[in-house]
């Protein structure tokens, strides 16, 4: 079994990759939810770029990944589940709720701490918002991540099938919830409160550092609920709500080579302890 999912997860992880990336393509000129401003030929060609960029620098930077490791800890027994007798449905259940939480508090923390949301913030710096954007991630935060990841997974010790489910769907639903995409409001709302969808996390990239600093979660809706980091609508709504950051607002900042360089420049306003955003929300 451990070695089948070794052996498909390349292309298990592709395929899925590029199903849900031209599905989410084609509603997007099908139903568009909001007006392009920026030609998808900058923006798509740089973004997917980067995804190569990301992709050969974490392949370089880290001899086994996420599903590799928890194949290594359940043959040694490392971790958590590793040593528990649970039934494999429970295992897989809870790994993914936990390794979800993991990433909801990534996220927090990438928008709390002034270094790391020097690295963030050129995930927000896009001036649309689209499937794409959900690719868009600093090199440096994809190797703080997986790092994570890694521990995560070490000190879990959770099956392998339920890291690579987790994986496969996590990417898939980042592409979908950054997706320009016109569902009906009456299906969004309940689909809301099982997943993340593109109204609830456009939220998250509102030019609005309050609403820049809220709906955390890229997959389940849940913990930005129970946590208090949950905001329903852009209070400009979703036509009139301007997408990205204060800084990097010129098109030659969507090129991959100033991307790759933003976290070096200017301040790094506009995150979640920032003490601007706490003397506005108080006006």
């Amino acid at each position: 079994m451990t070695e089948t999912i070794l052996t498909a997860e390349p292309t298990i992880r592709l395929a899925a990759f590029l199903g849900v990336l031209a599905a989410m393509a084609l509603w997007e000129v099908v139903a568009p939810r909001r007006r392009r401003e920026i030609p998808r030929l900058i923006r798509w060609t740089n973004n997917i770029a980067l995804v190569f960029v990301d992709t050969v620098i974490l392949r370089l930077a880290f001899p086994i990944l996420a599903v590799g490791l928890a194949i290594m800890a359940e043959d040694r027994g490392w971790g958590l589940f590793n040593n528990l007798d649970w039934p494999s449905w429970a295992a897989i259940l809870v790994s993914m709720l936990v390794l979800d939480l993991a990433i909801y508090l990534q996220h927090v923390m990438f928008h709390a701490v002034p270094g790391l949301w020097r690295l963030h913030r050129m995930h927000h710096a896009d001036l649309d918002f689209d499937a794409t954007t959900g690719l868009r991630f600093h090199p440096v935060e994809i190797l703080i991540s997986m790092g994570i990841k890694l521990a995560v997974v070490a000190a879990l010790g959770p099956p392998a099938v339920a890291v690579l489910l987790f994986e496969v769907i996590l990417n898939a639903t980042a592409l979908f919830n950054h997706a320009n995409i016109d569902l009906p409001r009456p299906v969004d709302r309940v689909l809301r409160l099982f997943v993340v969808t593109p109204d609830m996390h456009r939220v998250h990239h509102s030019i609005d550092p309050r609403e820049t600093n809220s709906n955390y979660g890229f997959n389940l809706p849940w913990w930005d609920r129970l946590l208090g980091t949950y905001v329903a609508q852009p209070a400009r709504g979703h036509q009139d709500m301007e997408i990205g950051i204060e800084q990097f607002r010129t098109r030659r900042d969507l090129w991959i080579d100033r991307m790759l360089l933003q976290p070096l420049r200017g301040p790094a306003s506009g995150h979640a302890l920032d003490p601007r955003i706490a003397v506005e929300e108080e006006e």
